[in-house]
């Protein structure tokens, strides 16, 4: 028995959907790693353009899907895979934006955790708190993975922003400074506490896309199809 599509996704059957999915930002780079990395790929979601593919990779069933842009969108895809079809990791894999000379552009990192100004946490289920942790057995697979591939795996406590264009030019410095944030993205504190919300897992892998201490940046298409170490990182996970 086939059981109904959310609105948001049109796949209908919960076993067309992997236990891990990855989760990039942009669908096309979801589609890039389907199409770079998987084999017997079948597409599950095309609903608003947001693509989903399951495939195999070396023999593993694996899943990747688009969030889109920040923790209003990443949480409505998070919440109907985990809820409804049954996920039981979600590995976001996206950009960043480094706030420490310590991150150059192209390193790969692994969250350990998210500080946020946002109200999605109080607005979802009531929590208080501005800080949401990664799943630390998954971190520990991640760590190991990396070591196995030689990728050079920096950690991080980083800020998932509501805003991508703050009128107050030295907000990042405020809150590296006051909160030890290290780099910036837009999802994992959403991701994170439909985890946690949900008695699910959850991680993130993040790509230094550009930096405001040196001002270098990356260009879409890079963003899109160079960062490579950190899909294989999360490709590795596969089951």
């Amino acid at each position: 028995m086939t059981n109904i599509p959310t609105p948001h996704n049109s796949c209908a059957n919960k076993d067309d959907i992997a236990k891990i999915v990855l989760m990039p930002g942009d669908p096309l780079r979801a589609k890039f790693i389907a199409d770079t990395f998987l084999t017997d790929v079948k597409e599950f979601n095309h609903v608003r353009n947001m693509y989903g593919y399951t495939g195999y990779y070396n023999g593993k069933k694996i899943s990747v899907m688009g969030s889109g842009m920040g923790m209003a969108s990443i949480g409505i895809y998070s919440y109907e895979l985990y809820k409804f079809y049954d996920v039981e990791t979600i590995v976001r894999i996206g950009s960043a934006g480094a706030y420490s000379a310590d991150l150059d552009v192209y390193d790969t990192v692994l969250v350990t955790k998210a500080w946020s100004e946002s109200t999605f946490a109080l607005a979802q289920n009531g929590y208080t708190t501005h800080e949401m942790t990664s799943n630390e057995e998954i971190n520990n697979k991640l760590r190991e993975n990396a070591k196995k591939l030689n990728i050079n795996l920096k950690e991080a406590c980083i800020h998932s922003s509501d805003v991508f264009y703050h009128e107050d030019a030295k907000i990042w410095e405020k809150v590296r400074d006051e909160h030890g944030c290290k780099a910036v993205e837009m999802e994992s504190f959403a991701l994170f506490t439909n985890a946690l919300t949900l008695n699910k897992k959850a991680a993130c892998l993040l790509t230094i896309s550009d930096s405001f201490v040196t001002h270098v940046v990356t260009s879409a298409e890079e963003r899109q199809k160079c960062f490579t170490n950190m899909m294989k990182l999360a490709l590795s996970l596969a089951e």
